[in-house]
């Protein structure tokens, strides 16, 4: 008889893992060849702010040193996941309606063609890296919820509160101005008075409803990956999921094409298969830039026909194996901005607004 053999191959070295700091085997080359000509390594983020920066600049330190684009990418999310000032990714994020945290995320290694993904996961800081390891470690894409938080405990990522107390006093004010009908907010005779300027400063205003990252980068390989994290859409229906943890709709990756996000309504994003038909219009020729406008045209084509004035909010970002990129969003007054590192340094790559004055 013949031996029967697991399709599965298990890695012989004990796999680490915790918050930001996942350090897994060398996988297997499969086989494929080496473009390292004329490559040159680049790591993007939708992010713009200092912690976006900061991410860059430690996604580039393991690009610049000969590492992977995986890994590259998921310490670059990592920095932002753990920023307490952001309040749309990670530890710090807006609440759902109930005031929990549910965190989602998606992960793929465009030299395996492989994908992972977490949704409604609570209590662990870094999603991505759990997105990760259902990448490499499973035999599955997407795990939610009470068996998502249970694949991260199994790997020993720590537990911990993530509604910081300026995301709670967020989540109050969101509460008390729901509706004039209900019982949250100060006493019926004093609703028409004033607020206080302690008022003020003790229930900070609403900042957004829309709050996403991508990551995405090449390594000196030519291998691309990329990374999608978030805590969706703000007060939110419990358990509602996004487009994040979505393949081909918050996050795609070809390897040999390119890489596409997407940040914005979730809802259209994921009707639009977005992160996809970028990638797709890449290969057909368009450049990254053409491709996230092109994408951002077809979604409000689509509402044309039902809403004409129905403009949501969406922002894309791309590139391609080139290492040509792009970034549009939907409207706005203010032309949209993404952090780029190169072995030139860092810098904003600027984009365009597809819908000007909407």
């Amino acid at each position: 008889m013949k031996k029967s053999i697991s399709r599965r191959i298990f890695f012989c070295k004990t796999v680490g893992a915790g918050a930001g700091a996942l350090m897994l085997p060398s996988l297997p080359a499969f086989g494929f060849q080496q473009r390292s000509q004329g490559i040159t390594p680049l790591i993007i983020t939708s992010h713009t702010t200092e912690a976006g920066q900061n991410a860059m600049e430690a996604g580039w330190g393991i690009l610049r040193n000969g590492g992977s684009a995986v890994d590259a990418v998921e310490k670059a999310a990592n920095i932002i996941e753990v920023d307490p000032e952001d309040t749309s990714v990670g530890y710090g994020g807006l609440p759902n309606e109930r005031g929990v945290v549910q965190l989602d995320a998606s992960f793929m290694d465009g030299r395996t063609y492989s994908a992972g993904a977490v949704a409604s996961l609570e209590r662990i800081k870094t999603p991505s890296s759990v997105a990760r390891l259902v990448m490499q470690r499973t035999d599955h894409v997407l795990l939610v919820g009470e068996g998502a938080l249970e694949f991260a405990r199994a790997w020993g990522f720590p537990e911990e509160n993530l509604l910081t107390e300026k995301a709670r006093k967020i989540w109050l004010r969101w509460k008390e101005e729901l509706s004039p009908n209900d019982d949250w907010g100060v006493p019926e005779h004093l609703q028409n008075l004033e607020r206080s300027e302690a008022y003020l400063k003790d229930f900070p205003g609403i900042e957004h409803h829309y709050g996403t990252t991508n990551v995405l980068a090449i390594d000196k390989n030519g291998d691309i990956a990329g990374c999608t994290t978030t805590s969706g859409l703000s007060f939110k229906l419990n358990g509602r999921v996004g487009d994040s943890p979505i393949i081909g709709a918050g996050l795609y990756v070809d390897n040999e094409v390119g890489a596409a996000g997407a940040t914005g309504r979730g809802e259209d994003v994921i009707k639009s298969c977005a992160s996809f038909h970028m990638v797709l219009r890449m290969k057909e020729g368009r450049t990254p830039q053409q491709a996230c406008e092109d994408v951002l045209k077809m979604i409000i084509d689509r509402y044309k026909k039902v809403n004409p004035e129905f403009y949501p909010s969406e922002k894309f970002v791309a590139i391609n194996r080139r290492g040509e990129m792009g970034c549009a969003t939907m409207k706005g007054n203010r032309n949209p901005q993404m952090s780029l590192r190169t072995e030139k340094g860092f810098s904003r790559y600027e984009g365009t607004i597809t819908f000007p004055g909407k």
